[in-house]
């Protein structure tokens, strides 16, 4: 099937410009948490893009200018940079999500062609994943070449250990340091502060201090960008424009039940007008406007109006030239939508909207505010111009760190129809992106990872399951029944467009990497009951139960306490607020009591071990950020994972809970359980290769030597050197799958013995 994105929408200058406007680009924002995958976001700060373009036009013209004299330069002083290379030439597509079980399923079925095909020539084996097993922490170990102790990302969310407040990982935004207050305005003197968190070096900074030139596009933990000599559009984690990891709207004329909350998203009446019913206005609320006093949210009214025939609705929202003409259950091209700050000074960011139902009642449903890549906010991409650059040349496309919005579908404010349009739409738009820069890059490295295989599996995996809580009251036939397959079979066809392309050329090396594969999510364990019942954690007298952010914890009497999706924290005297476990015998009694006794529990419902293993941080890691790391990590069986209660730091009364969230599928469990795969067109050398190994054999690739620091291994045989072992080469043998990952019997196959458990046997 074919699946293209939709048309850009008309464009208009977000920022105009004046002295004044000058003065206030580096205007900050900040807005309440709104969950998304699950925390807080990263804050919001924008600047404009005007300036950033003009330094981009002069560094543009400057290049070409000095280009004789920089390439004259940089032959006497570096020489051929590919003079020790096997490759010169290194193209990853990265597949978030992919799991071998249902790759190997799907090829034996014949309907991955050019993954066998690309198998067959080189090589397809599982891939260990990082500990813990998520995105941010597996993608970052690409990134970095170590463990999570080397890069510190250990979740999507820490505590904050002076308040216990949750923190997003990956990324910190702050105010400007000096402020002018010029009547109700508060003008900031200087740059906002936007700092990315992940520690240790990006392994394509180094091969462009070796003049090795990359495009590096939407690898997870990589913003803000960082420089370095190449092309960078960042990924996961990118915030929306209210400075949320995601926030939806959904506007309704149905008011007989009140205004319901939503997880990720906020919900508007929609008020019709009194004399014209079909006349009905409301408002988009953005972000907050932290220029003027008290931080008032910016909004842009909206009017629509119902056709006659109740088979559309038009659209005017204040700003926007021509007015929108929405169908029922149809996308809206994206709609710049452009919030006034203050005199001369606005913020531009992008949203697509879909009209989920006409009559009786409107519904309107409308994704986050995108940050607008042709007039970027916040810093997207390196250079600045880069964003800019495909916005111009294939329209605009979605900016946000998690763009398939997986808590609207929760949240059923809309229906698996629209959310896998939406995905696949997205997917569309970064394969534009990838075979520019795969024809773009003719020596160097292009990387680009795709998330359609990871969203579609989390939402959809409950159709591999008849018996998972979440199929009550859904369907379990029709026509998403096999929307995971209909993903593999999209990027298979992505495979052979990027195999016609490159064609045999031996200079070339082609991978296709996961950073884990996937497992069932039928029970959800709160961690925090837990450690309630065990005497660990305590309630302030009266309370039995306690809401999200540990609202009614007594800390004064809490040894440990729970939040994110993998970890479990020690309050450590002296690191916490109010920690009250001292170092040394007491912190190592209270640490292997708890996972002694963690690694003992069992769900009374089916009277399985929930819990594979316990790692404690300061044991199982070696690297300088180990000391960041939660205290415990805890690795589940397949079919557990944290309860969405406990990520947020709530306790209620239960530790096990069904899971009934579309959200059916996940992989923060042991590691062992979720390999992800790899892919390549050479036959490699090492048995099981591992995430950590991909940037090491990179850079040996390109003919350079890796730092010290790297944990990796070679996993090809290098140019000029002498095999590291016997060649490995072909399909994976199904029966592996059992012993796959770095822990024997890790994954049970999901192919000739079909098991939706993919738990060990």
């Amino acid at each position: 099937m074919h699946y293209s994105s939709s048309a850009a929408a008309p464009r208009r200058p977000s920022v105009r410009r004046t002295a004044l406007g000058v003065v206030l680009l580096a205007l900050v924002f900040y807005t309440s948490p709104a969950q998304a995958y699950i925390g807080p976001g990263a804050g919001f700060a924008f600047a404009g893009s005007f300036m950033a373009l003009i330094a981009a036009f002069f560094l543009a013209i400057g290049t070409i200018l000095l280009w004789p004299i920089t390439f004259t330069w940089k032959m006497l002083t570096v020489g051929n940079p590919f003079k020790n290379a096997a490759a010169k030439r290194i193209i990853v597509l990265g597949l978030d999500g992919m799991d071998p079980g249902l790759a190997t399923k799907f090829m034996q079925e014949g309907k991955l062609p050019n993954f066998r095909k690309l198998a067959e020539k080189g090589v397809f084996r599982t891939l260990d994943t990082s500990n813990p097993s998520m995105s941010p922490v597996a993608w970052s170990t690409f990134t970095t070449g170590t463990d999570a102790s080397g890069h510190g990302i250990f979740d999507f969310l820490t505590r904050d250990p002076c308040n216990y407040a949750p923190l997003l990982s990956s990324t910190h935004i702050g105010e400007a340091k000096r402020v002018v207050n010029i009547g109700k305005y508060i003008i900031p003197l200087g740059s906002p502060e936007i700092t990315l968190l992940q520690k240790s070096t990006a392994f394509w900074k180094l091969l462009g201090e070796k003049h090795i030139f990359s495009i590096i596009q939407r690898v997870p933990i990589t913003f803000p960008p960082v420089k370095f000599r190449g092309l960078l559009l960042s990924g996961m984690c990118v915030p929306d424009l209210r400075g949320s990891q995601g926030t939806f709207a959904f506007f309704s004329t149905k008011t007989d039940d009140g205004v319901p909350a939503f997880t990720g998203g906020e919900q508007t009446v929609l008020r019709r007008d009194a004399k014209n019913p079909s006349r009905i206005r409301s408002r988009i609320v953005g972000p907050d406007n932290g220029m003027v006093k008290g931080s008032p949210r910016m909004t842009l009214p909206i009017t629509l109006t119902v056709s006659p025939d109740k088979k559309s609705v038009t659209m005017e929202i204040e700003g926007v030239a021509e007015p929108l003409v929405l169908l029922h259950e149809t996308y809206s091209p994206w709609v710049t939508l452009t919030f006034p700050a203050a005199p001369t000074v606005s913020v531009a960011g992008i949203a697509r909207f879909y009209l989920t139902s006409i009559e009786p009642e409107v519904g309107l449903y409308m994704t986050p505010i995108h940050i607008d890549p042709e007039n970027p906010a916040m810093p997207i991409s390196h250079p600045s111009v880069y964003a800019v650059y495909l916005a111009k040349k294939f329209g605009s496309y979605a900016t946000l760190g998690l763009a398939e919005d997986t808590w609207a579908l929760n949240e059923r404010v809309i229906d698996e129809k629209a959310f896998f349009e939406a995905t696949m739409d997205i997917c569309s738009e970064r394969e534009k992106m990838f075979f520019d820069a795969v024809s773009r890059v003719k020596t160097g490295l292009v990387t680009t990872v795709f998330d359609t295989t990871d969203r579609i599996q989390h939402m959809f995996y409950r159709y591999l399951d008849p018996d998972h809580p979440a199929n009550a009251g859904k369907p379990t036939t029709g026509a998403y029944a096999n929307a995971i397959e209909r993903a593999y079979v999209h990027m298979d066809g992505v495979l052979g467009k990027l195999q016609a392309q490159v064609g045999d050329d031996p200079n070339t090396v082609v991978m296709v990497i996961s950073d884990h594969g996937f497992t069932n999510f039928r029970r959800g364990v709160n961690l925090n009951v837990w450690l309630k019942e065990n005497g660990f954690l305590n309630l302030l007298p009266g309370a039995d139960t306690s809401g999200d952010w540990f609202e009614k914890v007594d800390w004064s009497r809490t040894q440990a306490f729970a939040m994110g999706l993998t970890g479990l924290f020690i309050n450590r005297k002296g690191r916490e607020q109010s920690g009250i476990v001292t170092e040394g015998e007491e912190y190592k009694r209270v640490t292997h009591a708890i996972a002694r006794g963690l690694e003992q529990l069992i769900d009374p419902s089916t009277g399985k071990r929930a819990i594979r293993r316990v790692e404690i941080a300061t044991e199982y890691f070696d690297g300088p950020q180990k000391f960041d790391a939660p205290d415990l990590l805890v690795g589940y069986e397949g079919g557990y994972r944290h309860s969405w209660d406990c990520a947020t730091g709530a306790v209620p009364t239960a530790i096990f809970s069904d899971n009934t969230k579309s959200w059916s599928g996940d992989h923060c469990v042991d590691p062992s359980i979720v390999p992800g795969v790899f892919f390549c067109n050479r036959p490699i050398v090492a048995k099981q290769p591992r995430l950590v190994d991909i940037p090491y054999s990179i850079l040996r690739l390109f003919g350079q030597k890796p730092p010290d620091y790297m944990q990796g291994k070679m996993i090809f045989s290098a140019k000029g050197e002498a095999a590291e072992g016997a060649t490995t080469r072909g399909l994976l043998d199904p029966k592996s799958l059992a012993q796959s990952g770095s822990a024997p019997g890790a994954l049970v196959s999901q192919t000739a013995a079909w098991s939706v458990d993919h738990v060990a046997v």
